[in-house]
């Protein structure tokens, strides 16, 4: 028998937190900013009141405060968001282990029992979490109730704040395909410009396209993507104590402000860079390649990787092969909104090393104890407590650091 899948997403998160800790903010346009001074931060996310007035998750804090002059701007607290976070979810374990996060606000959760009835069964156990959740931690969500988990997701989106929508075999055809592309998950700027090319504007518009004709376009995402649409999704919600392999270790951010000077890549790459060793020295391996994804702030992205000389674990490494690849192969069309840097085709750290003539392995050996004793501090007294010299000032990344939190399938702060 089919489970129900639910998909959570907490209204506004961060700015609701705001609210919730502080009332006076209570139904008023707050914004929570990267860099609440800098009129290039961006705009984390914004309170129902502030994107009445036009204010847009991702806009510059100019254009936010062009489109409202009164908008109230917060510093992000991430070590707050995540408790919140960590709360609600202690709510959904009540109900399923099957709990799959999609980022700090974002859940799927699968539902055993209830036969697949998501109108019963789901409508009831959705409501019964939304009530909660409101109720325990004066926060608001959205919860989508369907057979898949995409089609979960697009019903979460239906109706904001503080709803349930119900996707079924019977409506999702009224109900999903007249939406736009853009909305189906995986569905991208690029991609949505392709299609738009096609003349598929709509989901319904992708789900009666020929697949043979969306696969010669799209390759294997438009036989994925055609699936989707048609509702033919049967992935399963992740348990909450799934690992998945490691096939990579890679960390990434949204900059407080657009980045538009080498020397800015250079200095998030290396602050990114920390903390993939970390993770990579928990698992005990070694990278022999590099991969980074620079996204544009016109939300494009583009990636490009290269192989290592020899496995390391060294954010001063990893790092400098990241910057080589982006003054290499990025063109500055845009500034840079977003990076990721991971480490790629992994390696336990104790395989033999094959060294060559000029490979000076005493230097290395010294720099790798001087890495570890660096994680060794920060894991001891805080991530803030030592930094590289050339990161002191650095305001491109939020000041709050903080453990990372790995997940199935998802990593974030």
């Amino acid at each position: 028998m089919a489970d129900i899948i639910l998909h959570s997403d907490l209204n506004c998160f961060y700015a609701s937190v705001e609210m919730n800790e502080n009332p006076a903010l209570k139904g008023k346009a707050v914004a929570v900013c990267g860099s609440t001074e800098d009129r290039h931060g961006i705009v984390l996310t914004a309170s129902y009141p502030a994107k009445r007035m036009g204010v847009k998750t991702g806009s510059a804090n100019w254009q936010a405060r062009q489109a409202c002059p009164g908008l109230i701007c917060v510093p992000p607290r991430y070590e707050l968001y995540i408790k919140y976070s960590k709360i609600v979810r202690r709510i959904y374990a009540e109900y399923t282990d099957a709990i799959e996060p999609f980022g700090m606000d974002e859940n799927w959760l699968s539902l055993p029992y209830g036969g697949g009835d998501v109108e019963g069964v789901g409508q009831q156990i959705a409501e019964e979490i939304r009530q909660r959740v409101r109720e325990e931690t004066g926060l608001t969500v959205s919860i989508g109730v369907s057979f898949s988990k995409v089609f979960a997701k697009l019903g979460s989106d239906l109706k904001k704040p503080d709803a349930v929508t119900v996707i079924s075999k019977e409506n999702f055809r009224e109900k999903i395909w007249p939406l736009p592309v853009s909305e189906l998950l995986y569905v991208g700027p690029a991609t949505t410009r392709k299609l738009m090319k096609m003349n598929i504007p709509t989901i319904g518009a992708l789900a009666n396209c020929a697949p043979e004709l969306l696969q010669r376009w799209l390759g294997v995402n438009g036989l994925m993507l055609w699936r989707f649409a048609n509702g033919d999704d049967h992935a399963p919600v992740m348990p909450r104590d799934f690992v998945a392999p490691i096939k990579s270790v890679g960390h990434g951010t949204t900059c407080v402000c657009d980045l538009d000077s080498e020397y800015a890549v250079w200095r998030v790459l290396y602050e990114l860079a920390q903390d993939v060793q970390h993770r990579l020295r928990k698992h005990e391996l070694c990278a022999r390649g590099v991969q980074i994804t620079v996204k544009d702030n016109d939300l494009d992205y583009r990636q490009y990787q290269t192989p290592l000389p020899f496995p390391t674990q060294s954010p001063l490494d990893l790092a400098a092969a990241g910057f080589d690849l982006f003054r290499q192969r990025y063109t500055w069309h845009k500034p840079v909104r977003a990076l990721t840097i991971r480490g790629i085709n992994l390696v336990p750290i104790h395989q033999p090393l094959q060294l060559d003539l000029f490979h000076d392995a005493e230097r290395r050996e010294r720099r790798r104890a001087l890495d570890n004793c660096v994680d060794d501090l920060r894991s001891r007294f805080g991530y803030g407590m030592i930094c590289a010299a050339s990161l002191m000032g650095h305001n491109d990344l939020a000041q709050d650091k903080c453990e990372l939190v790995v997940m199935p399938g998802m990593m974030y702060r």
